[in-house]
């Protein structure tokens, strides 16, 4: 049976922080922003952290894998 690899994708966007969240940061801040709010604009360039404890047990099971 093959080992069980780390995922690359997971890996390059998200970051566990040193409590155990998840950080990732926000799609949709490469270009078309001229029609954005200033205030969509601001949030958006900060990382923010997955609330969903589904979303944050698949992530970790996704980067826990022994490479």
């Amino acid at each position: 049976m093959p080992k069980q690899r780390t995922s690359k994708t997971v890996a390059k966007r998200v970051k566990i922080t040193k409590s155990g969240k998840v950080k990732f940061w926000r799609s949709g801040w490469s270009h078309y922003k001229s029609g954005k709010s200033t205030k969509w604009k601001r949030q958006i360039r900060k990382p923010s952290i997955i609330r969903n404890k589904g979303w944050e047990k698949i992530v970790k099971d996704s980067l826990k894998r022994s490479p």
